[in-house]
């Protein structure tokens, strides 16, 4: 009893290719592995044909009547088939059809910095499909629209072909761009020439110095400088633990004693709580 197709879990076939018992019909035209006919022959003759040279049957044409089969090796078969799709690939164009809005009423600002965008999307290869929306009574006035794209091709004629020339279509307005053969040739594209280096920022690290020295101010040592023991020499710092009732004062109280100068450590106790306010 075949299995009902909504209970069906095994995952569909792929290769949907009838090859050996997958070929049900009662005859086939068989054409041999060295590309010659052999003519029509019962479907298992022709398996048994295939079997005694170690190939396979594949069905290479199966709307024909009778289907067409091969005697091959599959597997040989699917990998030259799989380079071919590659090799074709490889040699295929992609393009993308890219989409810029206008109004019939935008500012030159506005008109420069959608062209810039049609400019980089031709030169990259890419069809671009420029659309003119309109709005309100707007529509009653196509003839703006149409000056708009044919302003937009003629800047653009060096990189640009119109493929298809302006439509209008309820309330839009569409025209295609295809890159031109100079742009399909190479001779223009997309990339961006290199900047010019930029200029050396003043007062840089990389300048080469020069051959004169900065001048240095020497220290004055003549004779007549006071080198006395007697002169005026800073005290050095005092390096006594500092008292608990000192630490027990908050951050900015702390700063107001730093600001008291250097008589603050020397100053009595009630001075300073009398000066800062204090941590209770």
């Amino acid at each position: 009893m075949p299995v009902p197709r909504k209970f069906d879990r095994r995952p569909p076939e792929r290769d949907q290719t009838r090859i050996n018992d997958r070929i049900r019909v009662p005859e086939v035209r068989l054409i041999g592995a060295d590309g010659k006919q052999i003519g029509i022959v019962k479907t298992s003759e022709a398996l048994a044909y295939a079997q005694e040279r170690d190939l396979d049957l594949v069905e290479v044409a199966p709307d024909a009547r009778p289907p067409v089969c091969r005697v091959l090796d599959y597997s040989k078969y699917k990998y030259e088939q799989a380079q071919k799709q590659k090799a074709a690939r490889r040699h295929q164009q992609q393009i993308t059809v890219r989409e810029i809005k206008f109004r019939p009423k935008i500012a030159q600002n506005d008109y420069d910095t959608k062209k810039g965008h049609v400019s980089r999307f031709l030169k990259n290869r890419d069809k671009v499909k420029i659309t003119i929306m309109f709005r309100g009574r707007e529509v009653t006035h196509p003839e703006r629209g149409t000056a708009l794209l044919d302003r937009l091709a003629g800047e653009l004629s060096d990189i640009g072909v119109v493929e298809q020339s302006p439509v209008q279509d309820g309330r839009n307005m569409t025209m295609l761009l295809a890159p031109s053969k100079a742009v399909l040739a190479g001779e223009k594209d997309g990339k961006q020439e290199k900047a010019p280096e930029g200029r050396r920022a003043k007062g840089a690290k990389g300048e080469q110095p020069t051959g004169e020295q900065p001048a240095v101010a020497e220290a004055d040592v003549s004779p007549e400088a006071d080198v006395s023991p007697e002169a005026d020499v800073s005290p050095e710092p005092d390096m006594s633990p500092e008292p608990a009732w000192r630490r027990r004062l908050t951050p900015v109280t702390n700063r107001a004693v730093r600001q008291l100068g250097r008589h603050g450590a020397t100053l009595p106790r009630s001075a300073l709580l009398a000066a800062v306010p204090c941590r209770r």
